[in-house]
């Protein structure tokens, strides 16, 4: 039986994820349900499509991710299934998917699934769930709807080189603060060569910086430059919240200039 992952902007203060898990065990009975985040800014699909990025791969293949964010369907955004990299994706196509993906997906059908309520509000409940037992079930997606030949697309920030610099932006902030950026490791040592550099943002002047390895390779309080597992760039404190401390925030700009 496959897995079926949540993430959502639902919180934990109203009944709406109690109400999802409920209605996946009583369809599908024994499942294993795993929440990923349900803390992500209302309506952001871009901090959704990152978590969503940068988790899936951890799980097995045949594993069942439910988006519980921005659900609300309409013509531009259909609620659709998504066959991926030997994963299962279900949500509302908002660019969201475009942002989780590096390929093309092997399949995409738009839902035709009637709603478990007469009301329209809660589709993760009253739709997404019975796409889920369906696919948990070994059905073939096409039974769920219609075939759809591509997604919505959104545009993701990308990092610009010029000469010898690299200008990113802050893509994501996680809970202790720590700033992650849009400049992947590959472009920094192509780029860099094992030069030195200098890190600027805004209020604060370009200041030459190492990379290190672990947040705990500097004292306590300073700024640490590392690569994380998601292969990006981050900008942290060390036992602090780079973001309050440095006064950044999401899409805030980061620079790295090598030195000759």
């Amino acid at each position: 039986m496959p897995i079926i992952t949540l993430t959502s902007d639902w919180g934990y203060r109203d009944p709406y994820l109690g109400a999802v898990k409920g209605t996946i065990l009583r369809q599908i009975p024994g499942i294993v349900i795993v929440d990923i985040s349900h803390d992500i800014p209302k309506y952001n699909i871009r901090q959704a499509a990152f978590i969503i990025r940068n988790f899936y791969k951890d799980f097995p293949e045949g594993t069942i991710h439910l988006i519980g964010v921005l659900t609300e369907e309409s013509e531009d955004h259909p609620h659709v299934v998504i066959r991926y990299n030997g994963h299962y994706f279900i949500g509302a196509d908002t660019g969201v998917f475009s942002m989780i993906f590096d390929g093309e997906p092997q399949e995409i059908v738009m839902l035709d699934v009637y709603l478990d309520s007469n009301y329209q509000t809660f589709s993760s409940r009253d739709r997404f769930v019975k796409a889920a037992a369906h696919i948990a079930s070994g059905k073939p997606l096409v039974e769920l709807g219609f075939p759809r030949t591509g997604l919505t697309q959104r545009m993701l920030l990308q990092p610009v080189v010029i000469g010898n610099s690299i200008r990113g932006n802050v893509i994501y902030i996680d809970s202790y603060g720590n700033l992650i950026c849009n400049i992947s490791e590959a472009l920094f040592r192509e780029l860099g060569a094992k030069r030195k550099f200098t890190l600027s943002f805004r209020g604060h002047k370009a200041e030459p910086y190492k990379e290190y390895r672990a947040y705990g390779d500097v004292p306590e309080g300073e700024i640490v430059v590392l690569f994380g597992t998601h292969g990006l760039l981050e900008v942290a404190i060390n036992r602090g919240k780079a973001n309050n401390m440095l006064g950044l925030e999401m899409d805030s700009t980061i620079v790295i200039n090598f030195l000759d």
